[in-house]
């Protein structure tokens, strides 16, 4: 009997301890799985957050000024604008820089005429075609990715598009002799009480076929049209909305938080404009597209894509050099395009890469004097042609750059006819402006 129960007794502890070895095992393999499962989170969490950070990331400024610098520019820019532009009615944002440093900032007016609210630094104004800059960047990192090739047909993404022979890079250089939406889409019989949206230019040209202004890469023609299609292709590509692509990609990674993409969502917060008289300019039926326009930022949001530039952490050197490139030859002229920006070359002077932009009533200059590392940005919500000029004219205020007579005339964004546009002037004659009309919008 005591020899049963021993035998029992070891037959328990033997059972025991087996059990414990499992358990034990099955805890030290839950605990792994666990680690692992954690990690495995932590490092996918991890890519998630820092995936467009590792591709772009926020540049502060290249090089601190000396205090005698900082003097310099600040008082020359500051002398230099009261003199030009705050005299004539700017109402709006003036930020110069200096190798990526802050020499003069000026907020001058209001965000809303009617409500007397003041413009600050975080108040975001429409930049018109200087929106286009972004685009060509967008379309260039999916090039860089190898996703997209700028040899690729339009057709491939558009098939059956009655366009043939275009690639993407005539599209960026606007050379695919596209015509321009907001000329054929007003001429045409829109019915004006429905907004145009991107997908509707495109099934214009679809079913419409309206005529091209020259065979594919034959000559520069401006057409706003190019760059609708290019965001549709980010779209196509990306799978996701533009606006929300450019967000994600560009605009967060640069801690450009007081930019974004206009969409009809965004009515309620968008900052107005005015005409020279003051007037309130309404919306009309073209609002609704992007990638050519719609971009709403700031001076100091702009610094930040200045800034972003000068490195390759959004685009490799060999795709910026492409993009900062002229592409148009068939006139000889000091004015040139690249790939989504306009360039003035002149021989013994700096490369000036640059955009300028109009949309109803708000200006848009954007100029990168890379040779001397230094940054012009105007932005005014109250249609002003002396933004055009002072950006151009300040160009001085940092070397030997020959002053440009006329120059504001390629910028003007204006859909108008002959008959209702505003005509360009020389800077030398009495500006003349003519009433706000419906038909007048942007080139």
């Amino acid at each position: 009997m005591g020899k049963t129960i021993q035998a029992i007794s070891i037959v328990e502890l033997l059972f025991l301890s087996i059990l414990k070895f499992i358990l034990l095992k099955t805890s030290i393999c839950v605990l792994l799985l666990s680690v692992l499962w954690c990690s495995c989170n932590f490092s996918s969490g991890s890519k998630t957050a820092a995936q467009p950070a590792a591709a772009v990331v926020y540049a502060p400024p290249l090089k601190k000024l000396k205090p005698e610098e900082y003097n310099y520019y600040s008082q020359i820019a500051k002398d230099f604008f009261e003199k030009h532009l705050l005299r004539s009615n700017f109402n709006g944002e003036i930020l110069i820089a200096k190798n990526g440093n802050i020499v003069y900032e000026k907020y001058v007016g209001y965000r809303d005429l009617r409500k007397k609210d003041p413009l600050t630094e975080h108040t975001p104004l429409h930049i018109a075609s200087v929106s286009k800059t972004f685009t060509a960047m967008a379309i260039l990192r999916l090039v860089q990715e190898k996703k997209l090739s700028l040899e690729d047909s339009l057709t491939k993404f558009f098939p059956g598009l009655p366009y043939p022979g275009i690639t993407i890079k005539m599209l960026l250089s606007h050379r695919s002799g596209l015509p321009n939406y907001v000329h054929f889409i007003p001429n045409s019989k829109w019915n004006e009480d429905s907004m145009v949206m991107n997908n509707d230019v495109v099934n214009f040209l679809y079913n419409k076929q309206p005529a091209k202004s020259s065979p594919p890469g034959k000559a520069f023609s401006y057409s706003n049209t190019n760059f609708v299609l290019l965001a549709m292709i980010v779209e196509k590509i990306s799978g996701q909305p533009f606006p929300e692509y450019m967000k994600q990609k560009i605009f967060d990674p640069l801690q450009m938080k007081d930019t974004y993409i206009f969409t009809l969502a965004d009515s309620i917060r968008e900052t107005p404009t005015f005409n020279y008289d003051g007037s309130f300019w309404q919306h009309d039926f073209l609002e609704g597209t992007y990638g050519d326009k719609n971009v709403y930022t700031t001076v100091r949001d702009l610094l930040k894509w200045d800034q972003a530039l000068y490195t390759d952490s959004l685009i490799n050197r060999t795709l910026l050099d492409s993009a900062f490139t002229p592409y148009s030859f068939e006139h000889r002229s000091t004015h040139n395009y690249g790939l989504g920006w306009r360039l003035l070359i002149k021989p013994g002077q700096p490369k000036i890469i640059y955009h300028f932009g109009r949309w109803h009533g708000c200006n848009a200059a954007f100029a990168r004097l890379t040779a001397d590392s230094a940054t012009i940005i105007i932005l005014g919500n109250r249609y002003n042609r002396n933004i055009y000029t002072s950006a151009h004219d300040a160009y001085s205020l940092f070397g030997s750059y020959e002053q440009f007579q006329n120059g504001d005339e390629e910028e003007a964004d204006n859909t108008a006819s002959p008959a209702t546009a505003v005509k360009p002037v020389a800077k030398t004659k009495k500006i003349i402006h003519r009433k706000s009309s419906k038909s007048k919008r942007r080139r």
